[in-house]
């Protein structure tokens, strides 16, 4: 169960009102996760909205790398909400289950394409030294150029923010899935 219950639409005020309505738009209707967290500080939920359509609908990197990165960074932090909801969205962008099955049972995938063991071995990397070393960071900044890094170190620090905030407060995947 939740620290912080979600707040009943008949209770919002109109800039939490205008705020869900945006958040809910490309998310099917809906403003929970680490949103309905937010959407008590209206600014917050705001500005995090934008900063993550910007990553996830507007990015350049790749979808199936995008969703890799989400959950490495998901495990990680053990955030079980976010692993959930992105699982279905990598294997919908086509990530191989075993790559996903892999990360959950916090194990390295066994990677048939290389682009995914780069965006695997850069994430895990910045998560673990808290900084990339400059042979990873050449090694990112060849094949996918300077911008999508800025980009993807932009979305682990995001989505970390995302795992801190379920985490803190303790929301539950839906339907309850835990991680092992």
């Amino acid at each position: 169960m939740t620290r912080v219950p979600e707040l009943a639409i008949a209770s919002l005020s109109s800039e939490q009102k205008r705020v869900r309505d945006d958040i809910a738009g490309p998310r099917g209707g809906q403003a929970s996760g680490p949103f309905g967290v937010w959407l008590r500080v209206p600014e917050i939920a705001d500005a995090a909205n934008r900063l993550g359509n910007s990553l996830r609908l507007n990015g350049r990197i790749e979808r199936h790398l995008f969703e890799l990165m989400v959950l490495v960074v998901a495990r990680q932090w053990s955030a079980h909400y976010a692993f959930h909801v992105h699982e279905e969205h990598a294997r919908e962008a086509g990530l191989d289950a075993s790559v996903i099955d892999a990360i959950r049972g916090r194990r390295r995938p066994d990677f048939a394409r290389a682009d995914e063991r780069l965006i695997y071995d850069t994430v895990s990397e910045l998560i673990e030294t808290k900084a990339l070393s400059e042979a990873r960071y050449q090694e990112a900044v060849a094949a996918l150029g300077l911008d999508r890094v800025i980009e993807l170190v932009a979305a682990v620090g995001f989505y970390t923010m995302v795992a801190i905030t379920l985490n803190a407060f303790e929301v539950p995947a839906r339907g309850d899935k835990r991680l092992p």
